[in-house]
């Protein structure tokens, strides 16, 4: 990891990225799966041993005081820890029953409860797996090296040892180490992860760069301004590491649905202990109570709705989120990427008198074929969408700061911006990037671009409120005013926010999530803090590492209509979630009744809790059938 990195990472701080379990964090994930594979391999063996080979019922035991002792005693001391931290699931039901079952002589009913517990987290660790985090991401997309310009020529040093002012070299595609200003060289730079702006920026002698920027296709030098510590790729680490720490957690439904169930089975099995006078009875109750429709029904279901997502192109990096993501309230864009196609369009051709579209068109991608601009490629799609053809060139020229000049056609075009061409006819700016062509000397049109819409921003946003119930959109960019305005407008959303930061994102994010469930899209680096700081956040995964790590979703292809099947999806699960869960918690409190008047032993409970799992697992498995996940 390189230094840069180090240095906003502090010791022992928690990893952006790595977010604990909102269930039971105390035991590590594999763990889980152990202790089920131990206690279904123990049933097993027990059933084994007593009925197919006969074995005494004492020694055929012995498995089970091995998946007891072994898987048991570790599920139980975790909830006990939640006990004491005043955190009260509904896996606290299930700990209630192995310490009873163990203390009545109930063995195999003791293991049974030990492979609920451990099986339905198990399947949900299963589908949970991340293979990295986000500061990981972020280091490792920063170099560790950087090439000094000293008296004998380059030195490869380390990032640690820069210091402001020295000379730095930036090789073509290399990503800049640290803030400067241009020295020498002319190219291009793109800073859209870490600015919002859509476009290559150009660089010349003066220039400012930032770290994290993307070089171009030539070299360039530059003088540091900041250590790479105080850079602005180290200060968006920390407000990612301070919003990942300060991530609210979520409060699952299967724990929510636990808070009243787990009590009111408490207080059935003492009431049936106290009346009847038979310790079984308690136990049977509390066999027959054990949330087993929480504890693997909505995991089994959470895990097909994973699988849904998976068939559309969307991973699911947190699955606590299929939960929220249909009762979010408050949707928060980012612009470049998002909303938008993320690269600069050819939007309006103003014509000066006696000049038109296509010719003014033809003359500029007949020259712009010759050129690396970053504007060039948006003149040559629009004249292919045209249909328009090249005129003959001649004498190119682009000279830094200068524009570009040359012969098309027979007549001398100069196309640069409206600064350089010093033309009173030129029409006042209005937003956006511009040129001027001039052709024979005289102003013929102003060429604007713009970050164009994607074809179906405008019909998602407003389906959101009808459809979804959204009762506040916002646009948040880091972009300049005229191009999020222009967005704005163009795609209906009224409240805009430009210019921010990526610790000004966080402040947004976190004061729209406190007064509702928030849902942030994004696509950026200066994307990701606010990705972490909101109730759900959704990446266009396409274009960050990073900005895919901090994201609870990611989006693989770059279409609004996913974020929408991913809405859908969370309605979806909840809904069937919530039939399987409410319907064999009902189920269970009809043997718990029966239980409590003595017509259920424990042995018997635990097979009619097994009955009332099937079918709520059985429920549960249709949330990954094919279902229309779209409505606009």
């Amino acid at each position: 990891m390189n230094n840069a990195i180090e240095a906003t990472t502090p010791p022992g701080s928690v990893i952006a990225g790595r977010r604990k379990s909102a269930t039971r964090p105390a035991l590590p994930r594999r763990m889980e799966t152990y202790i089920a594979i131990l206690a279904s391999a123990g049933i097993a063996l027990h059933l084994a041993l007593r009925y197919g080979f006969g074995v005494s019922a004492e020694s055929s035991q012995l498995p089970l005081y091995a998946t007891l002792a072994l898987g048991g005693v570790p599920l139980v001391v975790d909830l006990c820890r939640k006990l004491l931290a005043h955190e009260f699931g509904s896996d606290l039901l299930a700990g209630m029953s192995i310490v009873t079952a163990v203390l009545l002589g109930q063995y195999l009913v003791g293991a049974i409860v030990v492979l609920m517990l451990s099986g339905g987290t198990a399947l949900e660790h299963f589908a949970a797996r991340r293979a990295s985090s986000v500061l990981e991401a972020l280091a490792k997309r920063m170099p560790s090296t950087a090439h000094r310009q000293n008296a004998d020529g380059l030195a490869e040093v380390d990032l640690g040892s820069i210091q402001v002012g020295d000379r730095l070299v930036v090789f073509p595609h290399e990503i800049c180490p640290t803030d400067g200003v241009v020295v020498e060289g002319h190219g291009v730079m793109d800073e859209a992860y870490l600015t919002g702006e859509p476009y290559e920026m150009s660089k010349a002698p003066g220039s400012q760069v930032l770290s994290g920027a993307v070089n171009g296709e030539t070299a360039l030098t530059l003088e540091a301004t900041r250590l790479p510590v105080d850079s602005r790729y180290a200060k968006i680490v920390r407000v990612m590491q301070a919003s990942e720490q300060n991530r609210p957690r979520l409060r699952r439904l299967g724990d929510q649905l636990g808070a009243w169930y787990t009590p009111a089975a408490v207080a059935v099995a003492g009431f049936a202990w106290l009346i009847s006078g038979h310790s079984q009875r308690f136990l049977a109750v509390m066999v027959v109570a054990t949330p087993c429709p929480l504890l693997i029904a909505i995991p089994v279901a959470v895990i097909g709705a994973i699988s849904l997502a998976a068939r559309h192109s969307i991973i699911i990096r947190n699955p606590a989120v299929l939960e929220q993501v249909d009762g979010c309230r408050t949707l928060i864009f980012d612009k470049t990427g998002t909303l938008t196609y993320g690269r600069p369009s050819l939007t309006e051709i103003v014509c000066a008198p006696g000049f038109t579209r296509k010719s003014v068109l033809r003359a500029a991608a007949s020259l712009e074929q010759y050129s690396k601009h970053p504007l060039a490629g948006a003149i040559l799609r629009a004249a292919a969408e045209e249909g328009l053809g090249f005129d003959p060139v001649a004498r190119v020229s682009e000279r830094p700061g200068e524009g570009l000049r040359g012969i098309a056609g027979g007549k001398n075009i100069h196309i640069a911006g409206r600064d350089k061409t010093r033309d009173a006819q030129i029409p006042a700016a209005a937003g956006g990037l511009e040129c001027a062509l001039l052709m024979e000397g005289a102003f013929a049109a102003l060429l604007r671009f713009h970050d164009a819409p994607r074809q179906e921003s405008g019909s998602f946003v407003s389906h959101l409120a009808p459809r979804h119930r959204v009762t506040k959109i916002m646009l948040v960019s880091g972009d300049r005013e005229q191009e999020v305005r222009y967005l704005a407008q163009a795609v209906g959303i009224a409240e805009v926010r430009f210019g921010q930061s990526p610790e000004e994102k966080v402040a947004i994010v976190q004061e729209e999530a406190a007064r509702a469930k928030t849902l942030f899209v994004g696509d950026g680096i200066n994307d990701a803090p606010a990705m972490l700081a909101a109730t759900v956040g959704v990446a266009f995964g396409v274009n960050s590492d990073v900005t895919s790590e901090a994201a609870d979703a990611v989006v693989l292809e770059a279409s609004l209509q996913k974020v929408d099947q991913l809405i859908h999806i969370g309605r979806r699960l909840r809904s069937i979630a919530l039939q399987s869960a409410v319907g064999g918690m009902a189920l269970s409190m009809l043997g718990m009744l029966l239980a409590a008047v003595g017509r259920l032993s424990p042995i018997e409970g635990a097979v009619a809790q097994e009955i009332i799992d099937l079918a709520a697992v059985l429920n549960a498995l249709r949330v990954a059938l094919p279902s229309r996940l779209t409505d606009f």
